[in-house]
């Protein structure tokens, strides 16, 4: 999966690195979508991020209210990516072989030792290095394996992959 629309993708806040990986799922999905959210993307991705944590979903239905200045919570981001993609997706402990085994957009939560503190889109993976797009760089970085393994990150001032929000495979 690659990013036609280079480093533009720059999440508008600290807070909506989420909200900024759902809209970029989105506009990978749906040109149309990407044609007007490109244009406006701070916009949107603020107003998802309203959403996300907000009482109901897209498709209206009741959700855990969240905090927004906590972010956006991985139940949330699953919930989107499904509306999304048609495909359930589920919060798991962040290891390579689930990224690895993942069918379709995957959200990684990465942060310290205590806490997740930022997602990122994983675009691509192979047996040596995860290519992801980092919000707060408005574009793709490259992790390898050993850093991703021994939570050494360096993204986005962040070391620890804490979990993933993945397809369910049938």
């Amino acid at each position: 999966m690659t990013l036609p629309w280079g480093a533009a993708l720059r999440q508008p806040d600290r807070l909506s690195c989420g909200a900024s990986v759902l809209v970029a799922v989105r506009m990978l999905a749906d040109e149309e979508y990407a044609a007007t959210a490109g244009r406006s993307f701070a916009a949107e991705v603020l107003a998802l991020h309203r959403r996300v944590t907000g009482p109901r979903s897209r498709d209206g239905r009741l959700q855990l209210p969240w905090p927004r200045s906590l972010g956006t919570p991985p139940w949330a981001v699953a919930r989107e990516l499904a509306l999304v993609t048609g495909v359930r997706h589920r919060v798991r402990r962040a290891r390579w072989s689930t990224l690895h085994a993942a069918a379709g957009p995957s959200a990684l939560y990465v942060g310290n030792r205590w806490l997740p503190r930022h997602v990122v889109l994983v675009l691509d993976i192979d047996e040596r290095r995860l290519r992801l797009y980092d919000p707060s760089h408005g574009g793709p970085v490259t992790v390898t394996r050993e850093a991703f393994e021994t939570g050494r990150l360096r993204v986005a001032g962040w070391d620890r992959p804490w979990v993933v929000v993945v397809p369910v495979c049938r």
